[in-house]
């Protein structure tokens, strides 16, 4: 059967996405350097066509240039459709290479999420963290209690009203007014400044600063 039909061909392996990336690419060059040298080619003509001085001369140079510019034209659209071809590869490398990322974060994510479990079930008990939380609400609020109780004032009385402190200082205030005028109301006559005694007196006084009688002569 082999010397029949032959043997059958093993196929070659498919080029990698950037080997093909890679020849396209070095495809699109290559039609980049034709397409500037038929335009040097081009402007050759064009210089040619300018000077010739008879119809028949600027007409042949007319059709090579034409002939110049469909090959340009060609050459143009050959590298659009490879340059076109590498874009298409290299998308699909980008996203072969974006599939691949994804799936290594979802198997990270997934670990994650199983070592979580297993520390939210063997390490964080909800009720132990629950009585953890009243024991600490507990104790903050005996350790206010003993804040209140060592910043308590031993000196006032407990039980005053504000009402009756505030009357009592009314009260005490009219006293000392009450006070200052029966202080003023007892000083003597004699030592008050609107006294004309002690006002006009210039002679001698005593040691209690008091008018001395004149001596007779």
């Amino acid at each position: 059967m082999n010397r029949v039909f032959g043997k059958k061909k093993k196929e070659a392996p498919a080029p990698s996405l950037g080997d093909a990336s890679s020849g396209l690419g070095n495809r699109v060059d290559e039609m980049d350097k034709k397409i500037a040298g038929l335009e040097n080619e081009l402007r050759i003509f064009k210089d040619k066509i300018k000077k010739a001085t008879s119809p028949a001369a600027k007409n042949t140079l007319q059709k090579r240039a034409m002939e110049v510019l469909k090959r340009k034209r060609m050459y143009e659209n050959q590298r659009d459709v490879m340059a076109s071809q590498q874009f298409n590869i290299d998308q699909a490398s980008f996203g072969i290479e974006s599939a691949k990322a994804n799936v290594q974060t979802v198997a990270a994510m997934k670990a994650a999420s199983k070592e979580l479990k297993t520390v939210m079930k063997n390490e964080l008990n909800i009720d132990e963290i629950d009585d953890l939380a009243d024991d600490m609400a507990e104790m903050f609020d005996e350790f206010n209690e003993i804040n209140e109780s060592l910043g308590r004032n031993f000196a006032t009385p407990e039980g005053l009203d504000e009402a009756d402190l505030e009357a009592e200082l009314d009260l005490l205030e009219d006293e000392l007014e009450a006070e200052a005028g029966a202080e003023a109301d007892s000083t003597p006559s004699y030592l008050l400044p609107s006294n004309p005694v002690n006002q006009l007196h210039t002679g001698p006084v005593d040691e209690f600063g008091l008018p001395t009688p004149a001596l007779p002569s």
